[in-house]
């Protein structure tokens, strides 16, 4: 009887967004399900692939990396397939040539007829693809469900979209509980990009909202323990099951490279050698590009605040000739000894996992913040693209750091109040309630069998949902 009750194991296709930001979660995720005994098609450009860390030889016999080239589109640069290999207003075009990969795709669901795909906001044109096939779809949101929210319903008709600036610099009117989420000024400026038609010819918001339609759930990278009222919200906003698979946390001991152990050895000499907590980490993501004017502010607001830092600090890709930001002169030999500007791969969680790190100044994408909480770091919060504000507002709620102050209208900032902010947060006994708050957080970003009953869960959905 046992074993009639043993559910079968799944075939399940991934398919992520052409981020890295996005790429390794659905990466983690697939792990995680592979783990339990269903098999995976990991689906995503040859190069993309290419670059992924490798997967745990235990693991390997149950995910395959399907690589689909990407086809070439006019504007998009000669081996760009995911967006740090492009400035951000090439995005676009990196969209239309994604919107490319439908017939590939198409070909390879129909010959290798998964139980499921779990895939990304971007491919609005796979719902018919999947509903013809009979595969049925999760869409899983590397976004958290508060940000998720400021979308606003499924239903566009039930609600006007913002028309103005104002209507973003407060709340959404179908939001029913207090919360500071909001957008900045300068900030919802870019927001409305999301409503508008780009040069991939279709909106973020139309592509979210129609890859939306028809799925069995919507999965998003978070917990009830800190989102409940918005994962609440979420689901009734688009009359949907929301499943929270967790924060997705990788292990310091798993995230490795190529460069691996002698890169490492040099950081954690320099770590041990600094006092326990004092060190403030420093790393804007893979997609932030500041402008030369907020680099400069960046590096002498750093001098100025007189900490000890690690700044992870490298050219986003090989093809970015464009990323040509430069270090005020002087910066490194005045910072010499008490800072490091390590120009390479960076191992983050290992150097976030290191007792010398005591607060870290981040761009506030999601994944970033989630790992730093894991550790218990406060943060100085330094948001550039459209959705690390609201994640800056959220982590502000919960008093876990603190923002950099800023101009509304153009988001400026100033070398003193990156010295100010880092200072306070750091050092300055005003800030105990972030370093304090921040070490609580653990309790749930640094529980693994907190967030592994997540994804059992989600498990048990996809087995429970699967056609028979």
């Amino acid at each position: 009887m046992n074993s009639m009750a043993e559910p079968k194991k799944l075939h399940i296709a991934m398919f992520p967004w052409l981020a890295f930001g996005h790429i390794i979660p659905f990466l983690e995720l697939s792990k995680l399900i592979a783990q339990k005994g269903h098999r995976i098609s990991f689906i995503s450009t040859p190069r993309n692939i290419d670059r992924l860390p490798s997967i745990p030889p235990h693991l390997t016999p149950l995910i395959t990396l399907v690589k689909l080239p990407l086809p070439h589109v006019e504007n998009l640069p000669e081996n760009a397939e995911a967006t740090m290999d492009v400035p951000h207003h090439i995005i676009p075009y990196l969209k239309l040539a994604h919107d490319g990969l439908e017939e590939p795709l198409s070909h390879f669901l129909e010959s290798s007829a998964p139980d499921w795909i779990i895939h990304d906001f971007a491919p609005h044109w796979l719902p018919p693809i999947a509903t013809k096939l009979g595969i049925s779809r999760v869409l899983f949101s590397i976004f958290k469900a508060s940000s998720v929210c400021l979308l606003g319903p499924t239903n566009q008709d039930a609600h006007d979209p913002p028309t103005e600036l104002q209507h973003l610099l407060v709340p959404p009117k179908w939001v029913s509980f207090p919360t500071k989420i909001v957008f900045r000024l300068y900030e919802a400026k870019k927001f409305f990009e999301s409503f508008e038609e780009n040069s991939s010819r279709v909106s973020d918001s139309f592509r979210f909202l129609t890859a939306l339609s028809g799925t069995k759930a919507l999965a998003v990278k978070t917990c009830v323990e800190i989102e409940n009222e918005w994962v609440k919200l979420l689901g009734e906003l688009h009359d949907i099951p929301v499943i929270p698979v967790g924060i997705l946390p990788t292990s310091a001991q798993e995230s490795s490279d190529s460069e691996g152990n002698s890169t490492w050895n040099s950081i954690v000499e320099w770590l041990d050698k600094q006092e326990k907590g004092s060190v403030v980490y420093i790393a804007l993501g893979s997609e932030v590009r500041p402008s030369q004017e907020d680099f400069t502010e960046l590096a002498l607001g750093l001098e100025q605040s007189g900490l000890p830092f690690f700044w992870a600090l490298r050219k986003q890709s090989d093809l970015a000739s464009w990323d040509s930001v430069q270090l005020p002169e002087g910066f490194e030999e005045r910072t010499k000894g008490r800072g490091v500007v390590w120009k390479s791969w960076a191992p983050q969680l290992r150097i976030l996992a290191h007792e010398s790190v005591g607060g870290f100044l981040t761009h506030c994408g999601w994944s970033s913040v989630t790992e730093a909480l894991q550790f218990g770091h406060a943060l100085i919060m330094l948001p550039f693209l459209v959705d690390q504000g609201p994640i800056a507002r959220f982590l502000g709620e919960k008093l876990v750091g603190v923002e950099v102050p800023r101009n509304e209208e153009d988001g400026s900032f100033t070398r003193d109040s990156i010295a100010e902010t880092l200072t306070l947060v750091m050092k300055e006994e005003e800030g105990k309630t972030y370093r304090d708050k921040a070490k609580e957080m653990t309790t749930i970003f640094g529980n693994k069998d907190l967030q592994y009953r997540y994804v059992d869960k989600f498990i048990e959905f996809l087995e429970r949902h699967a056609k028979m």
